[in-house]
């Protein structure tokens, strides 16, 4: 029982992540939210992106910005920390010198012996207490410091109390309004009081309330122990403010960000100027060479000077002379070759016509002739008959050549143009043992074309068909879609080998060279099918592979002068040998999927990842018109069953 729980556990789970996969692959219900906030985000912000691609002078003044903001920033601290330094290492030298002469006149005066009366009767031990001894030595001592620095006096033990900021501890006095327990940080009245020397700190001067209105302002405190006139310890401090070294070093901290800023201005105009210099010549050359490549072969660079932009100017306008004159006697040689092949074929149909003419009746009386000569009246009139075809093909070919082929555009339905062609080569598929299959023909196909020229197509693809397919069947299907339609034709005879889907359309071209051509057409019927396609604004295309046929896929837009997005009909067919792989692969990957695990221990293997949509994947069509080969959009397979069913397969 537990067997059989784990295994349905298992296959659940196992479905689980299949159907997971496939939500995945076809699109979570958020994924469509998400592809929107990407798109809203990404629209603002593509001006500027592509602006960033395309401007070297932006992304040149910006590096520069950077990397002198950046070596701005790291000198101006460096700067600025040295200036620091200095201007403290030299404020605690001098405090230093001023405190220990201050603790050496206090010391003095607590040293001197008592007398009676004289001048310095104040300072006499005689008669005063310590208390006013010691107000007498802070005013005195703070007498000499101006603004300088300020005293302050704490009676011993003053560092052993618990809260440094209580009011009324013994003997504290200072000078100034200044706070003196407040003033002096604890850790230096604990050193003070539990060791000999001077010791210093960095703290703050703060004020009692009776000057509230004056901040408080950054010291170096330097302070010491020494004896009263009693004998008793005292600690005395010099508290020496530090705002006019604060002001010192805010100046020069402005100084520097107004010279560094101004020194990052500079250098982006100076880069902005330098880079101009290289740019604009490039821009121009950039300009001129899309105009040449529309056809403007007369335009040229401007060229001043004699340095290396001024040798590219040059060069450039040497090669753009030299593609001007060669473009020239191109069109030149092409122009005559255009004129000879049309005045050939001109001037030849006279003389054919008397041939033909002479011909015909000798193919008339060729049963009162020798056997010989018989079967070469028959040969004289078949090769009159491929001399004809050739002479047309070659007048059509100048035409396009020349650029006086004229579409005449009117609503036609394909179905009845595809009747006509097959109609007519119904002769030749029951002489090769081919039948002739039509999918599609159900719906009605309309577009805006010439008929006589899709028809002129379409009997070259079909009479191809049948020559190529070796007797089996050939397939030509409609379909419509969007503002396209397409008919497409598919044998299965030799099919093309890999690279020759290219070669197809180009004139006189044969897959196997070797061969004469006495057989088959006279060699321009594609090319003129590419022509006529690409008159139309469509695609002629072709697909193939070695021993398993062809297929040639014309696709023209709804409604004339529209451009064309995809064909609805893929390119490779869905019976090729690829596609058939693909579709056993992924057969056999679900019904591996579908079979439950033998035991409780065995693990079934992972299927393999089926395509996105149920769509059997359709490689990019091998070639077609150039430079449309790659805007093709192959349906998914469910779609073109779909269709396959409504076209009644």
């Amino acid at each position: 029982m537990t067997s059989g729980t784990s295994g349905r556990d298992r296959r659940g789970s196992r479905w689980g992540n299949l159907r997971a996969g496939r939500l995945l692959r076809e699109g979570a219900p958020g994924s469509s939210v998400l592809r929107l906030c990407v798109r809203l985000v990404r629209r603002p912000l593509l001006p500027a992106v592509r602006l960033w691609r395309r401007n070297i002078q932006l992304r040149v003044v910006a590096a520069t910005l950077l990397i002198s903001l950046a070596v701005v920033l790291a000198l101006g601290f460096v700067v600025i920390a040295q200036v620091s330094k200095g201007l403290l290492d030299a404020k605690e030298e001098a405090a230093q010198s001023q405190a220990a002469g201050g603790f050496a006149v206090a010391q003095e005066k607590a040293n001197a012996p008592a007398t009676v009366d004289g001048p310095d009767a104040i300072d006499n031990k005689v008669g005063r207490d310590a208390s006013t001894w010691m107000n007498s030595l802070v005013k005195q001592l703070a007498s000499g410091g101006q603004t300088a620095f300020e005293v302050v006096v704490l009676g011993a033990g003053t560092g052993e109390q618990p809260l440094p900021g209580a009011q009324g501890v013994k003997g504290a006095r200072a000078s100034g309004n200044v706070d003196p327990t407040a003033s002096v940080p604890l850790s230096l009245r604990r050193a003070v009081n539990h060791a000999t020397g001077a010791f210093k700190t960095f703290s703050e001067i703060r004020y009692t309330s009776g000057d509230g209105k004056k901040a408080p302002e950054p010291a170096l405190v330097i302070g010491k122990r020494l004896s009263d006139i009693n004998g008793d310890p005292y600690d005395l401090y010099y508290l020496f403010p530090l705002t006019q070294e604060e002001e010192s070093l805010n100046l020069i901290k402005v100084t520097i960000v107004t010279a560094g800023l101004f020194v990052v201005v500079l250098l982006c105009g100076i880069a902005w100027l330098v880079v101009r210099q290289v740019v604009t010549p490039v821009r121009m050359a950039a300009g001129i060479a899309e105009r040449l490549s529309a056809g403007r072969l007369q335009e040229r660079m401007k060229v001043t000077g004699e340095d290396d932009i001024a040798r590219l100017g040059e060069a450039f306008n040497k090669m753009a002379q030299n593609l001007q004159l060669k473009i020239q006697q191109l069109e030149e040689l092409s122009r005559m070759q255009r004129r000879f092949v049309s005045d050939v074929s001109h001037e030849l149909r006279t003389p054919l016509t008397t041939v033909r003419m002479a011909a015909d009746v000798i193919h008339d009386a060729r049963v009162d002739f020798d056997p010989i000569t018989a079967r070469s009246a028959e040969l004289l009139a078949g090769q009159l008959d491929r001399f004809e075809s050739l002479l047309a093909d070659l007048l059509e070919i100048s035409r396009f050549d020349a650029g006086a082929a004229a579409l005449e555009a009117e609503p036609i339905d394909l179905r009845d143009v595809v009747r006509r062609v097959i109609d007519a080569a119904e002769p030749l598929a029951e002489h090769k043992g081919t039948r002739i299959r039509v999918l599609g023909d159900t719906q009605p196909v309309i577009a805006e074309a010439d008929a006589r020229r899709v028809e002129r197509v379409l009997r070259n693809l079909v009479v191809n068909a049948v020559e190529h397919g070796e007797g089996r069947d050939v397939v030509v299907r409609l379909a419509s879609a969007g503002g396209a339609v397409a008919v497409a034709v598919r044998d299965y005879g030799v099919g093309l080998k890999p690279g020759e889907a290219t070669r197809v359309f180009n004139r006189f071209w044969r897959a196997d060279p070797a061969r004469a051509r006495t057989t088959g057409g006279t060699g321009l019927g594609l090319s003129i099918a590419v022509e006529d396609a690409r008159l139309h604004g469509g695609w002629l295309q072709a697909w193939g592979e070695p021993g398993g046929g062809s297929q040639f896929r014309l696709t023209l837009p709804r409604t004339a002068d529209e451009p064309l997005r995809g064909s609805p009909i893929p390119l490779e067919p869905e019976d090729s040998r690829a596609n058939r792989a693909r579709a056993a692969t992924e057969a056999a990957g679900r019904a591996a999927a579908d079979q439950p695990p033998a035991d409780a221990g065995d693990r079934s293997p992972i299927p393999p990842r089926s395509p996105v949509g149920g769509a059997l994947p359709v490689p990019a069509d091998p070639t077609a018109l150039p430079g449309n080969g790659a805007r093709v959009v192959a349906r998914p397979a469910e779609q073109a069953q779909q269709e396959d069913r409504a076209d009644g397969r």
